[in-house]
């Protein structure tokens, strides 16, 4: 008898990356060749079941790919070259990091006999990234490659999410052997805690509904782990008012009457308050940072703290907390309410119902008007943006500045992944390629970008991805001659001495149309609908130039270092 032998196909390791991120369920990636990512390129011209877009700067895909994370819940995909095409990503994986968004950025890197020598394009970008990714890798042998890009997603998408990086040598991609998926992914070391404490959750039960004037503070974590029904139900059983943070925005319907909107350096000055004098407060998926707490030896001095969070590193770390719960939000929640359900507990509606008198008075105290000027108001801009927009379930990614915040403080979001903007390192050329990733996600829903006409020169060139893939991104460009933010705070702290803030500009309009986008320039309020409907109907890529007063300022106003309450609400003295 002959015996004979199945032959075993070999692949070679960019290959190998393709089939992994397929067993993942990527289905588009973003990025930029380089010489030694040519395999995977090359690999790529093969095999079409993986939608790549190419970018015009790696940055742009980083946060292309954290774009479609944030509107989907599911990881994005980068892919960059070594040396500058690596460290060009950097700031892109710090943002996602900061954040707490699901990214895998794979790097190229030369090979592994020239690390350290000094080669072309090398850089050692797991030194580097350590401290803004959630953790990295490089590949030392073809043979740990399907382990390693397995436990990238694992941990990019579990506990808090993250940035994973994983650095790619040359000789990687090109070495063969027979590839075999690991089905189980064991790390010892990393065991994240979904579930919180039976009894901790017993004692914060009590202390809510004992409480008399408490507040819930909904922060990232709660549109992370998908808990926004858990949260808005729980409120709704404990009668208790809810303000969220910047990363927050959706989590509970804005448009809900115990909704206190936004609070912290430009929030709302009655959600502010409530934080200030509440004597339970209850923080779900905050990492409590500097631009929610104001002074932090005055922030909620007399509450008692309840705070919720996968990540145990961000309990107490800024904020002292009586009663921690280490968790999932959604299952901590979860329990929170058949424990509530179950156990018959009893709240004094009486006595809360006095703290939202105490708070609609609060509401009372309005942000004055700050500039009289016969040009385009930009608070006029975004507001008729929003009423235009409120009922089309339309996506807003936001740049970085007065944009950002007039943004935040106007549009009432009722749902989450609707709001897409930079939090933690406050990324200025974020939210053009941000948008543009959630336009590859959503290509059913309206994708705005609300922009700063200094940020948006940061990333303009991703214009050019859009056209090129008909991404039907809408760039709204608040246009007022400034670097408006720090402009912002060199008149109020600096004299007025505008020093390198005045910046100048292209004709956006003639910008966009050079890369074959459509473009229109906006000087009158009468004007903002039909463009915006003219824009719309485009279904391209589009600029909107809207030229604005040059000195608005961004009210409510907690200045650096100053408590919640110490809030300025016009160019006058801080109100209490």
């Amino acid at each position: 008898m002959i015996k004979t032998t199945d032959k075993i196909e070999l692949m070679n390791g960019a290959q190998i990356f393709l089939e992994c991120l397929k067993k993942e369920g990527i289905k588009e990636i973003f990025g930029y060749p380089g010489g030694v990512i040519i395999p995977i390129y090359e690999a790529l011209y093969h095999d079409k079941s993986i939608k790549h877009y190419l970018v015009r700067h790696e940055q742009a895909a980083i946060h292309a790919a954290e774009g479609f994370a944030r509107v989907t819940g599911k990881p994005g995909v980068a892919l960059v070259t070594s040396g500058p095409g690596a460290t060009n990503a950097i700031t892109g994986i710090a943002n996602a990091y900061y954040d707490g968004y699901p990214i895998v950025v794979f790097t190229g890197q030369v090979g592994l006999n020239q690390i350290g020598n000094d080669a072309f394009q090398e850089a050692d970008i797991v030194g580097i990234t350590r401290s803004c990714c959630k953790h990295n890798y490089l590949v030392k042998t073809v043979k740990d490659l399907p382990r390693v890009i397995k436990e990238a997603f694992h941990i990019a998408t579990t506990g808090k999410p993250g940035p994973v990086v994983v650095d790619l040598p040359k000789d990687i991609l090109t070495a063969r052997i027979a590839f075999e998926y690991p089905e189980t992914v064991k790390l010892p070391g990393y065991n994240p805690n979904y579930f919180g404490h039976p009894r901790q959750i017993s004692k914060a039960l009590e202390l809510l509904c004992e409480a008399e004037r408490p507040v819930i503070i909904a922060g990232g974590g709660v549109v992370a782990s998908d808990a926004c029904k858990e949260l808005t139900e729980l409120a709704e059983r404990l009668n208790i008012p809810v303000t969220n943070t910047l990363m927050g925005m959706g989590a509970y319907p804005a448009t809900h009457e115990k909704s206190l909107g936004m609070l912290g350096m430009h929030g709302n000055f009655w959600a502010n308050h409530a934080v200030c004098n509440c004597d339970v407060l209850f923080a779900i998926g905050t990492r409590f940072n500097d631009r929610i707490t104001g002074c932090l030896k005055r922030f909620a001095k007399d509450a008692q703290v309840i705070h919720i969070d996968i990540d145990p590193c961000s309990i107490s770390k800024n904020v002292s907390v009586d009663i921690p719960i280490v968790g999932d939000a959604k299952n901590v929640l979860t329990a929170m309410i058949e424990e509530f359900n179950n156990k018959n507990y009893e709240i004094n509606k009486d006595v809360k119902q006095a703290w939202f008198e105490q708070i609609d008075e609060w509401k009372k105290k309005r942000t004055l008007p700050s500039v009289q000027s016969e040009k385009l108001n930009p608070h006029t801009v975004i507001e008729k943006m929003y009423e235009f927009l409120k009922d089309k379930d339309a996506i807003i990614a936001t740049e970085v500045g007065q944009h950002q915040m007039w943004t935040a403080q106007t549009f009432k979001f009722t749902e989450p992944r609707r709001f897409i903007t930079s939090g933690g390192l406050g990324t200025m050329g974020f939210g053009f390629p941000a948008a543009m990733g959630a336009a590859v996600a959503k290509p059913e829903k309206l994708i705005f970008d609300i922009a700063g006409d200094g940020s948006i020169q940061m990333n303009i060139q991703e214009l050019a991805t859009c056209v090129q893939y008909n991404l039907p991104v809408i760039v709204a460009i608040i246009n007022n001659g400034y670097l408006g933010m720090v402009r912002q705070w060199q008149e109020k702290l600096f004299n007025k001495h505008y020093s390198e803030t005045k910046i100048s500009g292209p004709d956006f309009v003639k910008v966009a149309e050079a890369y074959g986008a459509a473009g229109f320039r906006v000087t009158k309020e009468e004007e903002i609908i039909p463009v915006l409907e003219q824009a719309i109907a485009c279904k391209k890529p589009v600029f909107i130039d809207f030229v604005v007063e040059e000195f608005e300022m961004v009210y409510p106003w907690v200045l650096a270092g100053n408590p919640l309450n110490k809030i300025l609400l016009s160019n006058d003295s801080p109100i209490n």
